[in-house]
């Protein structure tokens, strides 16, 4: 009994320092917040839309304007892309939009129904000045909102460059997303304890930081993105409309008459079977569907953004 009583003192002793310890953690986490929202601001245009303000971000000029649509849970959309827009900038106007929860765009309790996606996409630009045709360029999730864009405004939409761009059929061979551990890394995240990874876990995390289109600044401005908005409530609410999404843009008629141009990955191939054979299968359907299988992961964008560019060229000049 004796033994049971000191166990019991020790183990409130260990609980109360820990305790202690956590509220440290995140009172230092909030101050660090305050410091980063002074120090990395925007760089594009806050708009209005549904009563919260969306970042846009728009550079170069030029007949068509590329609108870039990020995945599922990437925490700043402007960055993640610039190894790619960097590349295209100076021949085409680029935007990207970043929905709510993402990058420095408000989150919001707005539903993540795909008609809610798409219409607070399409507002932003309007807003932001960017008007129409454009050329998307999704990748992963927001594969589907482009296709659906272009089932809803076909006159609104040029071409389709996909970056492992997810299709409704594509959600029959993914694997469910595991809820718990999304969770687990929000409460992560909003302690701040994600702010104790050491140098190799976060390159391992975000490859994005290895690269050279990032500067020394905007790889620290990635990460107080990420320490600011990572595994949002908005992107964890997404995951639950993933699968009704998918049937909505799967019940409309595959846009066959719109061109569309998808890079591959074979990492993507490795952990998904089926996933290129899908795609594939898919741009069967358009008129002017065409595909490269690229050896890279996920995010191709990062590593192969000079082919997709030189590629993505070829394939615009060829619609013309």
């Amino acid at each position: 009994m004796k033994f049971l009583k000191i166990f019991g003192i020790s183990m409130s002793i260990l609980f109360v320092i820990l305790a202690i310890a956590l509220i440290a953690v995140v009172i230092n986490h909030k101050k660090q917040l305050k410091i980063e929202a002074r120090e990395y601001l925007q760089p594009g245009r806050m708009v209005e839309v549904n009563g919260k303000k969306f970042h846009v971000y728009v550079e170069g000029e030029g007949d068509l304007t590329l609108v870039f649509m990020s995945g599922h849970g990437t925490n700043n959309p402007t960055l993640d892309f610039k190894p790619l827009w960097t590349r295209m900038v100076e021949d085409y106007r680029i935007a990207v939009v970043e929905r709510s929860g993402y990058g420095w765009s408000e989150p919001s309790n707005s539903p993540r129904d795909i008609d809610t996606l798409l219409e607070e996409t399409r507002q932003a630009l309007n807003l932001a000045g960017v008007k129409s045709t454009y050329v998307l360029v999704p990748h992963s999730m927001s594969g589907l909102e482009a296709i659906y864009w272009t089932q809803k405004y076909p006159h609104e939409v040029k071409a389709i460059i996909g970056l492992d761009p997810c299709i409704p059929e594509t959600y029959d061979i993914l694997p469910e997303p595991e809820k718990g551990q999304l969770y687990a890394m929000y409460v992560i995240s909003r302690t701040g304890l994600s702010r104790f990874m050491d140098d190799s876990e976060v390159e391992n995390i975000f490859p994005l930081m290895k690269a050279e289109d990032l500067t020394e600044e905007e790889k620290q401005e990635y990460l107080a993105t990420f320490y600011r908005s990572a595994f949002s409530k908005d992107m964890l609410r997404e995951v639950n409309y993933l699968k009704e999404n998918a049937e909505t843009v799967a019940d409309n008629a595959v846009p066959i008459n719109t061109p569309m141009f998808f890079f591959i990955s074979d990492g993507q191939e490795a952990s998904v079977d089926g996933w290129k054979g899908t795609l594939v299968d898919y741009l069967a359907e358009i008129s002017d569907g065409v595909y490269t299988q690229l050896a890279t992961d996920h995010y191709l964008h990062y590593d192969k953004s000079e082919v997709i560019a030189e590629q993505s060229k070829a394939f615009l000049e060829s619609i013309e």
